[in-house]
């Protein structure tokens, strides 16, 4: 995924993304609809628009069957590793081993979270 695509993704247009990405396959429009207005609210018109902007930014894939059908062509997985990098970029200046110091700072981490994370990079010997 280009970081061009993933930064011109905005806030309401992941939330369209990550209901296709649980869906796990392509969804007609309808459906997309009916959840985002039972989620989050959202008009038909507003949803419609959503969809518009992200399948002309090559985000989504449209598909004519009976109606049309949508499929995202980023998955999750490249979009949540896009955002972390970014995250740790903008706020951290690179630096994970920072976010990780600011959370634990931030009561971010529980104790149970902390040690996971310490048997994580153990090092078997």
């Amino acid at each position: 995924m280009s970081q061009f695509l993933a930064d011109k993704i905005s806030d309401s247009e992941l939330e369209v993304m990550k209901v296709l990405w649980r869906a796990g396959d392509a969804l007609p429009v309808n459906v997309i609809r009916e959840t985002l207005q039972k989620d989050r609210g959202w008009e038909p018109t507003t949803v419609k628009t959503l969809i518009g902007r992200l399948a002309a930014k090559g985000a989504i894939r449209q598909e004519k069957r009976n109606v049309f059908y949508y499929s995202p062509l980023i998955s999750e997985e490249e979009y949540n590793a896009w955002a972390t990098d970014n995250l740790i970029r903008k706020l951290y200046h690179g630096s994970a081993r920072d976010l990780v110091a600011a959370l634990v700072q931030s009561e971010g981490l529980s104790r149970d979270d902390i040690e996971e994370l310490r048997n994580m990079f153990r090092v078997e010997e």
